[in-house]
């Protein structure tokens, strides 16, 4: 997963051409604890996505521009265009996050 120091970066890397997926986190949130054991082994079964974690207290304008208030959450992008979120304040399993990717335009 890419961690970028800057929203500029992250907006850059998320506009790109390709397919990207960007998870909304932060250091002490519980929730976000609980899923990111399983980040390595989604982001090795989806390789098709690059995974960018952005920081929803250091990237707060971002969050905000997205409408992302709840974290752990997940916004999926295709050359820059929103193709699919999971965005809430709930706790997330793996398998959630998998069905959440596999239900994604292909």
């Amino acid at each position: 997963m890419q961690k970028f120091d800057s929203n500029e970066k992250i907006l850059a890397a998320a506009n790109a051409a390709g397919k990207k997926m960007l998870f909304f986190s932060a250091d002490w949130c519980p929730d976000c604890t609980f899923i990111k054991p399983a980040m390595p082994a989604i982001e090795a079964e989806y390789p098709d996505y690059q995974f960018i974690y952005v920081d929803r207290d250091e990237n707060i304008d971002i969050a905000q521009d997205k409408g992302v208030m709840g974290i752990p959450s997940f916004i999926a992008l295709e050359d820059g265009k929103e193709i699919g979120r999971f965005v809430n304040g709930d706790r997330k399993t793996r398998q959630e996050v998998e069905t959440f990717i596999n239900g994604l335009p292909a």
